[in-house]
């Protein structure tokens, strides 16, 4: 079933272009020259309910600018939108009451009062019944580990506690789709598996539908199976991320631990060496001869361990954009 449902979606702005100097900065006063931006140009895509897909791109790309149309923040210069049965842009009670928007460079908590009461408003907003908004708020900050945190000052909270709590803000009224822009920026390593941990329970946990951008990789390896990538407001790919890497890489990684000496020519035959520091050794093997030179280095040598990966999630995106740009 189609949770939402975006058909030849475009989004342009008109752009003051000013030129230099004072004559040209005099006349604008009296005409003005503008010039078109297309931050999303004819995009379409489905996203079936329960799914949590990566939406990545470059800075610019259109990422947040399509996010910002499906929650109804912008209306779209043309195409058609549908999130579970409702178009975004009239806002309507009950369509709001199933989406939430998280954007993790803005914040919706007050400075010098506690997470609690930013709940309560919210509850109060989205007229969530007492016993529905005490079990959910139980839940989250069970998930989150927070629970003894949401009644102090917001400004006593470290980075990655605010961002706990305004993921509670923004579900405590259990939205069914969420949009989430960046919900690991400016986090340490810790904090962002954390994040990525509760982000995976809530959509297991209450079936939701989830719409990811992040310019972490690890956040998309981890959580999302299909990808869509965008870039100059356009979809240059829209599909399994494992399908993707494979489509475009002809080589896998072979990664060694070797329980004897040996030479680093007599190894060099069987793949390039990408790096040797005994007893490690990683070898790139074409794919069609991954299981081959597996089996000759097993009966040949004493392996500690041996592991058979794709390649790094940054490489295959890198490969997208140096093919969209040639």
């Amino acid at each position: 079933m189609k949770e939402i449902s975006v058909s030849n979606l475009k989004k342009y702005y008109s752009v003051y272009k000013r030129s230099s100097g004072l004559v040209a900065a005099f006349g604008s006063l009296f005409k003005r020259s503008y010039h078109q931006v297309q931050a999303v140009d004819d995009i379409s895509f489905d996203i079936s309910a329960g799914e949590l897909v990566g939406f990545i791109g470059p800075n610019g790309a259109g990422k947040t600018t399509t996010l910002k149309c499906l929650a109804g923040l912008l209306h779209p210069t043309q195409g058609k939108i549908d999130v579970c049965g409702y178009y975004p842009f009239d806002r309507k009670t009950d369509f709001l009451k199933r989406i939430s928007l998280v954007m993790g460079q803005k914040n919706q908590l007050w400075w010098d009062l506690p997470a609690i009461e930013t709940f309560r408003l919210n509850k109060e907003i989205y007229e969530i019944e007492d016993d529905i908004f005490e079990k959910t708020l139980k839940e989250l900050t069970n998930l989150l580990e927070i629970g003894d945190l949401i009644g102090l000052p917001t400004r006593q909270l470290s980075l990655g506690q605010r961002m706990k709590m305004e993921l509670i803000a923004s579900l405590i009224h259990r939205p069914k789709i969420l949009f989430l822009d960046e919900p690991t920026i400016g986090l340490d390593v810790v904090m962002q598996k954390k994040i990525r941990d509760f982000i995976l329970s809530y959509n297991r946990r209450f079936k939701a539908t989830i719409l990811l951008t992040s310019h972490y990789m690890t956040d998309v390896k981890r959580l999302c199976k299909r990808i869509i990538i965008i870039d100059r407001g356009k979809i240059i790919y829209d599909g399994e991320l494992d399908k993707l890497a494979k489509s475009l890489i002809d080589v896998k990684s072979v990664s060694l631990v070797f329980g004897q000496k040996i030479l680093k020519n007599e190894i060099s035959e069987l793949g390039k060496i990408t790096i040797f520091d005994l007893p490690k050794v990683v070898l790139s093997v074409p794919r069609d001869r991954v299981s081959i030179v597996a089996s000759k280095i097993l009966k040949k040598y004493k392996i500690d361990d041996l592991t058979i990966e794709e390649p790094e999630i940054e490489e295959v995106i890198r490969m997208v954009f140096d093919r969209k740009t040639k």
